[in-house]
């Protein structure tokens, strides 16, 4: 199953996220096919970038985000 998800990047104790989309029988920070946006939680208010087009387009093929990225594609307006 292809799932929109996030891959954790940045330091330890610095979070910065990209936003994928991935088989999910990938690791967590492994291969994925495209990336979709970023997410920085720890500007405040935190930034959320989305390519709202591309998501839609996975969402129509099939891909399925996880909760945390379905919250992050509403606030972003891409869903």
């Amino acid at each position: 199953m292809v799932k929109i998800r996030l891959r954790r990047m940045g330091a330890k104790k610095a979070p910065f996220y990209r936003i994928v989309v991935a088989d999910s029988r990938y690791p967590r920070d492994g291969r994925f096919i495209e990336e979709i946006g970023t997410y920085n939680p720890l500007t405040s208010p935190a930034e959320i970038k989305v390519d709202a087009e591309r998501a839609q387009a996975w969402i129509k093929t099939g891909a399925q985000p996880t909760e945390t990225v379905k919250t992050l594609l509403k606030k972003a307006g891409a869903i």
